[in-house]
């Protein structure tokens, strides 16, 4: 097996910028291609990945110059969710030719706008013969680790296993036109955000000495809702923002939803995830929430809580920027900082593991097979909230289900 992995990566927007940035902490690995539909965003995160010293990186013309280069033994997977199925059809189309070969294949999250498009992303993953990994950083969170591991050795070894879970992710906004747009994304923030939360209070409630199966979903109630950006007056401060084909007025897609998965483990007992996400917080930036109840302990994570905090008088007036914090909305007052994003929020212990794995030719215990029922959780509510009841999980029902928001057809004010 080889000692070094050499990556390239499918996009070259904020995803990527992140992931680059994490590998500083990463040994073993080199990042030696970008390629993008955008070749002076491909340039600029080549640019980036070789001043940060991660290797000999370049743009690439095409992905499958990229894929049949020697130098690239992976793929991270980064571009646009509408782009998911035709960027695989490119990365399988050069390996089965025989112009390319890969070790694996790592995909961000979501991992793919719907039920249907997230089964040929596996298919195509099989067809190719790859190991392949899902990009959940939210898994590998420090705290969220550590604190699970702690919780289940002191607190459920002795009045037993947790039974609720609850997670939310908020910020005010993605930053591209195309998370807004819900034929492009696949619907709004449940499509774009829950599934973050989704699978951190799965891994909550799992016992880490089991696999992941044996926490099954039962049952999913939810709600979506347009609380802030379809207001007249956001709705045009989005337009002006993210242009023309941004129109909150005429197709709005959610900018909040809520979930009740309930579980059932493999001895029979009930467990409930609570699941929370937002477009419409409005705080200091991205807050990442967590806890889990037992029966004699819990567990409380919240991102914002940080050890380092900052004061500005109104007599600072800087530029707007997210230097203290991802999705930063303000830059006076008592600022929290999160030092390091990077590490706080999974991204270096994830691709630190996906890049052992794929180097010692061993396939992720976190893969896309996970990604696939994440985003068939997702799509079960989104067509609970859409009948405004309870629908039992079952894979085989909502294969084909297209959100009313990815269709354009949602009325948030019916």
């Amino acid at each position: 097996m080889k000692k070094h992995l050499g990556i390239g990566f499918i996009g070259s927007g904020f995803i990527t910028r992140f992931h680059i940035k994490s590998f500083e902490a990463v040994r073993d690995a080199d990042i030696l291609g970008i390629w993008s539909p955008n070749k002076v965003h491909a340039e600029e995160a080549s640019h980036l990945a070789r001043s940060l010293r991660l290797g000999d990186c370049r743009a690439f013309d095409s992905i499958e110059e990229m894929v049949a280069s020697p130098d690239i033994d992976a793929i991270w997977l980064c571009g646009p969710n509408h782009k998911r199925i035709e960027n695989m059809e490119a990365i399988v189309r050069t390996i089965k030719s025989g112009k390319g070969s890969l070790v694996g294949l790592a995909v961000e999250k979501p991992l793919a706008r719907n039920a249907a498009e997230a089964r040929r992303v596996m298919e195509l993953i099989e067809e190719a013969g790859l190991l392949h990994g899902y990009l959940e950083d939210q898994l590998f969170e420090p705290s969220v680790t550590r604190g699970r591991e702690i919780i289940w050795k002191r607190g459920a070894a002795i009045t037993g296993r947790p039974y609720l879970a609850r997670c939310a992710e908020e910020h005010s906004g993605p930053h591209m036109p195309w998370f807004w747009q819900g034929e492009m994304q696949g619907g709004g923030v449940l499509n774009d955000m829950m599934c973050h939360s989704v699978e951190v209070a799965r891994f909550m409630l799992t016992d880490p000495g089991k696999p992941r199966n044996s926490v099954k979903p039962v049952k999913i109630s939810a709600t979506i809702a347009s609380l802030k950006w379809s207001r007249p007056e956001y709705a045009e401060i989005l337009r002006q923002t993210m242009g023309k084909e941004v129109d909150y007025r005429t197709r709005p897609s959610e900018d909040f939803a809520r979930a009740t998965i309930h579980y059932v483990d493999d001895e029979g007992n009930p467990l409930i995830a609570e699941v929370t996400t937002s477009w419409s917080y409005v705080g200091a930036g991205l807050r990442l929430t967590s806890e889990l109840l037992g029966p004699e302990y819990s567990l409380s994570i919240n991102s914002l809580d940080t050890n380092l905090k900052l004061f500005f008088s109104r007599r600072v007036q800087g530029n707007a920027g997210e230097d203290l914090v991802e999705k930063q909305n303000a830059e006076q007052g008592l600022m929290p900082v999160v030092a390091s994003e990077a590490t706080e929020y999974g991204y270096e212990a994830e691709n630190r593991y996906f890049v052992n794995c794929f180097l010692d030719g061993i396939q992720p215990v976190v893969n896309c097979h996970d990604g696939l029922e994440v985003t068939q959780l997702l799509m079960t509510a989104y067509k609970s909230a859409e009948e405004e009841r309870t629908i039992e999980f079952n894979p085989a029902e909502i294969e084909n289900f297209i959100p009313a928001v990815a269709r354009g057809t949602w009325n948030p004010r019916k």
